[in-house]
Order: structure tokens, then sequence, then C-alpha cells
């Protein structure tokens, strides 16, 4: 039995319960983490930074990553002794897997791992509050990996804004079917949310003091939303200049993006949006053609680099980031020497970069042409050292730059501050707790290890754009 039944609106004080999530893989996962803990917030559960002392420990699980799923084994073993002591006190504690090692793995994982209470699937968010109930009802796991016919957005409670910075779901799911990603497995098809709802959701963040929003999706450019007084739908660049109307938003992102998205419409909406930060995460995962090919992505090498030529036409200051993967089955010599080749052509801001390895149940997987390990460790070495070496160049072509800082929370040291410049470099600098949330331009004076250090000057910005990422003299 539970050691009390959950208060109601017209029970009184509803007691304090603890809850301890830990987030794995990508934005997206942060973002669905934040909303289990609103969903939550109602039955009387507030967050906590450890599990030892939490009543419900949620485990929100990506499957993008290599051995994904026996790290997620390895932290559900940590947690069976405290969930072990408690039920000697008659203190239950309750443990929940969540996202997509749960929806790809859900029945091996609670035979392998018994001791789990719940195993919910990326779009079952909503249900947690009946999950919990069913599991006091019941004896063994409670598993709910089904895709609903109603999205989860419709019943999700307004999210609570976290300082000046957030995440706003658009789109969910792939119908890409990369031959090496489970994610159209895992997050099913593509959805995207009626743009009405996502206005009213970006207007109830700026009123509580967010003034950046990042748009989320697994192919966030894929966005066609039901449009506002229209039968029609909304592209992600229509969507992006009505935020952009929007009072108090300063800032706009979005994240993921595919090439094969890459609309006109969207390009132009870099060119022509001061609020839309000059920052694109778009990955390419290879430079080689046969491989892209191989990969299922749908662009080849020639059509990525013309994407780049257009929005750096449009926007000149436009950095980028990317997402590669080395030692793909079959890739050559020649096919790596490509994907370095384009490295060196387009130059990166920042880019993340992982040795390939299979995704059960992906086309991928059963390639019998794998690259020894050894091959692809080599591979990826020379790769990181290459992107690193151009992530240091923009950073330090940084300094003397002035530029906007969005001002996100406290530094290291006394005194100081933490912001993000409009490339999502971190920038610290002397700076009042009481400017916490405000942009303000700054001085870059130097560029340290994967940040930037500044100094605040008496200007200020007529928008956080490229306008204002002007370059002094005084060195």
């Amino acid at each position: 039995m539970p050691r009390e039944q959950f208060g109601t609106p017209n029970s009184g004080p509803v007691r304090r319960k603890k809850l301890f999530i830990k987030t794995y893989g990508c934005q997206m996962n942060v973002y669905d983490s934040a909303r289990m803990a609103d969903v939550l917030a109602p039955l009387g559960y507030e967050t906590i930074d450890e599990p030892d002392g939490a009543d419900l420990v949620v485990l929100n699980t990506c499957h993008i990553r290599e051995k994904a799923a026996e790290k997620v084994f390895s932290d559900l073993g940590r947690l069976k002794p405290l969930k072990a002591a408690r039920a000697k006190d008659q203190d239950p504690m309750l443990i929940a897997v969540a996202g997509c090692v749960a929806q790809a793995e859900g029945d091996a994982l609670v035979a392998r791992a018994p001791y789990v209470d719940i195993v919910m699937g990326p779009q079952t968010t909503h249900r947690l509050p009946e999950l919990i109930a069913r599991t006091h009802r019941s004896s063994g796991a409670v598993l709910d990996t089904d895709f609903p016919t109603d999205t989860k957005f419709d019943h999700l409670p307004p999210p609570r804004a976290d300082g000046p910075t957030a995440f706003l779901s658009v789109q969910e799911g792939c119908d890409k079917f990369c031959t090496f990603c489970v994610v159209p497995y895992t997050r099913g098809a593509e959805y995207s949310r009626p743009a009405q709802a996502i206005l009213d959701e970006a207007r109830g963040l700026i009123s509580a003091g967010v003034r950046e929003i990042t748009l989320l999706g697994q192919n966030v450019n894929a966005y066609h939303g039901d449009a506002i007084g229209s039968a029609n739908t909304w592209s992600l660049g229509r969507l992006i200049r009505a935020l952009a109307d929007i009072d108090g938003l300063d800032r706009i992102r979005y994240t993921t993006s595919h090439p094969r998205d890459m609309d006109d419409e969207l390009i132009e909406t870099h060119a022509t949006v001061p609020a839309l930060m000059p920052y694109l995460h778009l990955p390419v995962q290879s430079g080689s053609s046969r491989v892209l090919e191989a990969m299922n992505r749908g662009h080849d090498r020639d059509t990525y680099y013309r994407i780049i030529e257009r929005l750096r036409k449009g926007r000149p200051d436009i950095a980028l980031s990317s997402d590669f993967i080395v030692g793909f089955p079959g890739e050559s010599d020649a096919d790596f020497a490509d994907t370095m080749q384009l490295i060196e052509d387009i130059e990166f801001a920042q880019a993340f970069s992982f040795k390939y390895s299979p995704r059960p149940g992906t086309p991928a997987a059963e390639n019998t042409d794998q690259v020894p390990d050894d091959t692809k460790a080599a591979r990826l070495s020379a790769l990181q050292s290459l992107l690193s070496q151009q992530q240091k160049a923009f950073n330090q072509a940084s300094v003397g730059l002035h530029l906007p800082v969005l001002l996100t929370g406290p530094g290291r040291h006394e005194g100081q501050m933490v912001g993000r410049s409009p490339y999502l470099q971190p920038v610290h600098l002397d700076a009042p707790a009481t400017d916490h949330g405000k942009i303000v331009m700054t001085e870059i004076k130097a560029a340290i290890s994967n940040s930037l250090s500044a100094v605040a000057i008496d200007s200020t910005p007529e928008s956080p754009s490229r306008k204002t990422a002007t370059r002094v003299d005084a060195h």
C-alpha cells in the first residue's frame, strides 16, 4: 500500500513527494522530462537532484547512442539496493523507465530488471499519473508503450518557465527511416502540432519571463502544422515568422533539422528574421554521396553544399553545427576522405561525432560489410581533431566582437554571470545577479577552451542579430 493517497484540489494540502529524473540523450528528452515534472507537480511531487530519498525515480532514456540500453541497466543496478532498503522500511520507492529504450525493449527490460515498476514510451508522458496509480493496484511492472491515437500534447498542462530560455516541442516522430536509426520505431510517425497551440504556449512562456525559445522536433523543419484560420498548413519558416511577431520573444532557435526539409521559405527566414539566431544544427552524417545513399538520407554531398551556400548568401555570419557518423558499414578510405574534405570546406563552429554502432532492428545492423573497430576509432580521432580545431578557430575569431549575450545564470566565480551568444557559445562576464534574464551587449575579450570571456559595455542592441556582431579595433 502507498504511504498515503494523493491529494485532490479540494482535499487540503498535499504532502510533498520527491521526484528524481535522469535524462539521457537529446533535447527532446530534456523537454519530455520537464513535462513529466509538470504533470506530477499537482500530485505533490517536487524534483530533487539525487535518487536517494526519492519516492519516484524516472530514467528518461535514449536509444541513439552506443550501448544505450546497457547504460540504463547499469543505472538500474545502482537503484536496486536503494529500492530494497526503502521496502524494508515500508517506505516504497517507485522506479520508472521512460523514453526510447523503454519503447524499444520494454518486455526485455522487465524480464531483466523485474524491480522496475513502470515502463513507458515517449508518447505516453501524459499518462504517468495514471501509471503510478496502477502500480498501487497491481503486482508486477506496468507497461505502456503504445502509440496513442490522441496526441500527448492534448493532455499535458502548460509548461512552466524556468529561466529566460525554454524548449517548445512543435514536431515529433520521423518518417525518414535512415538505415542506422531507431527513431521511427521508438517515436513513431511524424506529427506536427497545430500552429495556434504553439503560439499560445509561446505566449505563456514569454509572460513568465522567457526571452529565448528553442523549437524542438526529431525532424523539426519537417513541421507542417495546421494553420490558423484556414484548412492549410504552416511550414517551419511561417511558424517562426509568427513567433517573431510576439512581443517579448527576442530569440528563436530550432533543432534538430534535416537537409531534406531545408526548403526555400526556411532559408529565406534565416535571411530576413533577426530574431532567428544565426546558428544552425544541420546534420549531414557523412561527406560521401555513396555512404549517404546507403544511409537512406535522401540527399547527397552536393545538395548539402548548395544548402550551405544559399544559407550563407542570405545570412553571411551564420554558424553551423552538424552530426557525423564514421565507420558506417562499407565506408571506404575514400568515403572518409570525402567527409574530411566536406568539413574542411564548410567549417563548423561545433559538431557531434560518433562511431557507427548497430541498432537492433535497423537495416544497417544486418549489413555484413562492417568496418573494423580499430579503423572506426582511428577515423573518429582524426575527424574529432579537425572539428576541435575548427571550433577553437571559430571561438578565437569571436575575440574583439561586440555580441549581445542573454544572461541565463550565475557563473563559477563570485560576481560572475554566464549566458549565451547568438551563436550558442557560453559567455562568462562580471555582472550583477539582477541582470539574470537580460540581454546585455558585451565585448568578447578571450576564447577559453569551449567558452568565451567578455565584459559588458554601455550599449543596448536593437536586436540580438548579426547587426550587433561588430568588431572593434582595441587590440
